[in-house]
C-alpha cells in the first residue's frame, strides 16, 4: 500500500499496490505492519457495506461525539463516489476545512479518516458500493452530522443532488461562533 498524508493532519489517501497477471489482479487492503509503519495503530471493530442505486445520492456528513469518535477507512468497490471529510477537531489548525477525493472501483483508492472528522459522499455513478472499516462501534445516541450544503464549509458537490435522507437534509446550520467542534 502507498500512504499519502493529505493537508488535514492524520488523514491519508491509500493506493493499493496492484499485482497483475493473466488471471487478473491482487492488492492488499490492510496490513497491520504497514499501517503501524506510518503510525496508524487502530483496531478495526466493525465493517459496513453500503449500496446507493442512484447517481447523485448524498450520504453524510456523519460523525460520532466523544467518547465514541471513530476512525474510518473507506473504499469504493463498485461504481464511483466523491468522498468528503471535514476536520471538526476544535483544536486543529485545519478546523472546518475539508477535502474531497474520488474513490472508485477503477482507481482502487481508499481514504483513512482520523477521529474528529465528519464524513460523507456523493455517488458519481449508479450502483455505487462502499466498504467501511470502523475503529469504534456505531453508537446511536452519539451520532450527529453536518449539513451537506453547509455554507461555512462551501463543499462543491460535483453533481445535482438526486437522493438524500430526511436526517441528512435537516441537520442545523453551523454557527462558527457557537460550533466548537469535538
Amino acid at each position: 500500500m502507498i500512504f499519502t498524508e493529505i493537508n488535514l493532519k492524520g488523514a491519508f489517501i491509500i493506493d493499493l499496490k496492484i499485482f497483475s497477471d493473466e488471471r487478473g489482479w491482487f492488492g492488499r487492503t490492510y496490513c497491520k505492519d504497514e499501517f503501524k509503519a506510518v503510525g496508524l495503530e487502530q483496531e478495526w471493530v466493525q465493517m459496513n457495506h453500503s449500496f446507493s442505486s442512484k447517481k447523485g445520492t448524498i450520504r453524510g456528513m456523519h460523525f460520532q461525539h466523544p467518547p465514541y469518535q471513530e476512525i474510518k477507512m473507506v473504499r469504493c468497490i463498485a461504481g464511483s463516489v466523491y468522498d468528503v471529510i471535514v476536520d471538526i477537531r476544535k483544536d486543529s489548525p485545519t478546523f472546518l476545512q475539508h477535502i474531497g477525493v474520488e474513490l472508485s472501483a477503477a482507481n482502487k483508492k481508499m481514504i483513512y479518516i482520523p477521529a474528529g472528522f465528519a464524513h460523507g459522499f456523493q455517488t458519481l455513478s449508479n450502483d455505487a458500493e462502499l466498504i467501511y472499516h470502523h475503529s469504534a462501534f456505531y453508537t446511536p445516541h452519539a451520532e450527529a452530522g453536518l449539513l451537506y450544503n453547509e455554507t461555512l464549509l462551501s463543499i462543491h458537490w460535483p453533481l445535482a443532488v438526486t437522493e438524500i435522507s430526511d436526517r441528512d437534509s435537516t441537520h442545523s446550520q453551523l454557527n462558527k461562533e457557537t460550533f466548537k467542534g469535538i
